[in-house]
């Protein structure tokens, strides 16, 4: 099965998976998982602990699909909510720190001080966005790494659009300062 899945067919993919085809899942399952788990692995501490959260997600989202509607939020927010639950549910109720918190990107550098360039940069927006809050690091993980429509955004974290396009705003600004202060030099 072709791993692309349009947000168009998406719709079609949920009411397939209400009727129980195990094929409209595991498209909607290799769509969402990536994602998904990039998002569990920059709140919790392990990879595997990030797999185990993605799994119970899923396992949740499959059990409880006739609870989702299609009015509001889409289904991305409606699994990105059930993850964020999960994964507050192994935090203990209380955010952690992950160790790595943007996951590493694939270098297709050709030349090598491309790619010592290019790890530098990556290096230096790590370490600024790992002095970010967690509600900054939060919300451009929903809104800039996932993609989620501020109104989805909001759903799952339960607050108004608006006030998380705000948010998002002010984030890219502290983000924006703080790699500026890390390719400086400073900290």
């Amino acid at each position: 099965m072709d791993d692309e899945v349009h947000p168009t067919e998406v719709p079609d993919l949920v009411r397939r998976a209400r009727d129980g085809d195990a094929s409209a899942w595991e498209a909607l399952y290799r769509r969402s998982y990536p994602r998904l788990l990039a998002y569990a692995r920059r709140r919790l501490p392990g990879g595997e602990e990030a797999q185990d959260a993605v799994s119970e997600a899923m396992v949740r989202a499959v059990k409880g699909i006739h609870r989702f509607r299609s009015e509001g939020a889409g289904f991305d927010a409606w699994l990105y909510g059930i993850l964020r639950h999960v994964v507050l549910d192994a935090q203990g109720g209380k955010r952690k720190e992950s160790s790595d918190p943007v996951p590493e990107t694939v270098d297709h550098a050709p030349l090598p001080l491309d790619r010592m360039l290019h790890q530098e940069e990556a290096g230096a927006l790590r370490a600024a966005y790992g002095r970010l809050g967690p509600d900054d690091q939060e919300v451009l993980d929903l809104r800039v790494i996932a993609g989620l429509p501020a109104e989805d955004a909001a759903r799952v974290l339960g607050r108004r659009a608006g006030a998380v396009r705000m948010a998002q705003s002010r984030a890219l600004g502290r983000l924006r300062s703080l790699l500026e202060e890390e390719t400086a030099g400073g900290v």
